[in-house]
């Protein structure tokens, strides 16, 4: 079986990269994304609401990763667009070996 905590790590550094192959090849086909703005995307809503922020460069700081049954949650501190440091927490689901079925978003706040 996979490592799914390191795939979760992989998925970060991939999106700061802009490596959007690493995502067609984890993502499962039927892949729902949802988070406040945008609840319960499909695979080709993610790439057109998400994907333009992949890229820039962004540094995830993984301040927890915890593994329960097919889910992993990662909470992670990065800059945010405006400038400010935040903290973020993000559940995968994953199909039963390496493929990401579903992502929940939940954003938090500032930490400055």
């Amino acid at each position: 079986m996979a490592d799914r905590r390191q795939i979760v790590r992989d998925s970060y550094a991939a999106y700061a990269a802009g490596d959007r192959r690493y995502f067609e090849e984890r993502l499962s086909d039927d892949v729902i994304f949802s988070a406040p703005p945008d609840p319960r995307l499909d695979r080709d809503g993610y790439f057109e609401r998400c994907w333009p922020g992949a890229g820039r460069g962004q540094v995830f700081e993984i301040v927890r990763l915890i593994e329960f049954g097919d889910e992993v949650i990662v909470t992670y501190e990065t800059d945010t667009s405006a400038g400010r440091r935040g903290r973020n927490t993000e559940i995968f689901t994953f199909d039963g070996e390496d493929r990401i079925t579903r992502t929940e978003v939940y954003f938090g706040w500032d930490l400055e």
